[in-house]
């Protein structure tokens, strides 16, 4: 499932350039018995299968002992978890290694949520087959603001999100496209008046389309 995501585009130029590095751990290279079992049926009852403890306990303590001086945070994919935003992309950009677990089926054992993972965090209110396209979104949210990744070293602090505000309006070529026109103001050459232009865009957008991330910006405002 990672193939494709992890070999195109900036990601595949991160790790190309070594700027990161990405493994992929099968679970079942750290099970046990013959039939290499990562899932049983739950205690008590109830549809579906749960994650065995061992295999994750085992996988997250293999890698740890490679590399114990890293700082190392180890997350938890699932519904339960804290909602992933661009704030808590930044924070975790700063760590040497994170270890995301994927989760599967009905979900894991309790105790890897209790003992073994440091964070719990979800995408969103949705269900998905599993905790893999998350972990790449994951990824792929953190990778972009690892200093070297993007060209433009000022394109993480432009994006959508980073100032808690949306992105403003975008144009290219041709200028009139069936009539409809490109904003004069885009054309005139003045890029302070072209940077208040979109700044007040970017505002309107916010405050129609996303007016929770205004409340933030008061929140934030107020505790500082």
């Amino acid at each position: 499932m990672f193939q494709g995501p992890l070999t195109e585009s900036i990601i595949r130029r991160a790790i190309g350039r070594g700027l990161i590095t990405i493994e992929i751990h099968n679970l079942r290279d750290y099970a046990k018995g013959t039939q290499r079992q990562v899932d049983d049926t739950p205690f008590g009852g109830g549809g579906g299968m749960v994650l065995k403890p061992e295999p994750i306990f085992e996988a997250v303590e293999a890698i740890k002992v490679r590399n114990p001086d890293e700082k190392t945070k180890v997350i938890l994919l699932c519904p339960q978890g804290r909602r992933f935003d661009q704030e808590k992309a930044e924070e975790l950009s700063g760590y040497e290694r994170i270890i995301l677990i994927c989760g599967r089926y009905e979900g894991v054992d309790e105790r890897v949520r209790m003992h073994l993972a440091d964070e719990e965090l979800s995408i969103g209110d949705f269900v998905i087959t599993g905790g893999e396209l998350a972990a790449m979104i994951v990824i792929d949210a953190m990778a972009r603001l690892i200093p070297g990744v993007l060209g433009d070293p000022e394109s993480p602090r432009k994006d959508s999100f980073s100032a808690r505000v949306l992105g403003y309006p975008l144009y290219t070529r041709p200028a009139d496209f069936r009539g409809m026109k490109v904003p004069d103001i885009l054309l005139s050459g003045n890029h302070s008046e072209i940077e208040r232009w979109r700044k007040e865009k970017a505002l309107e957008a916010t405050i129609r389309k996303r007016p929770d991330l205004m409340e933030k910006n008061e929140k934030g405002k107020d505790s500082q």
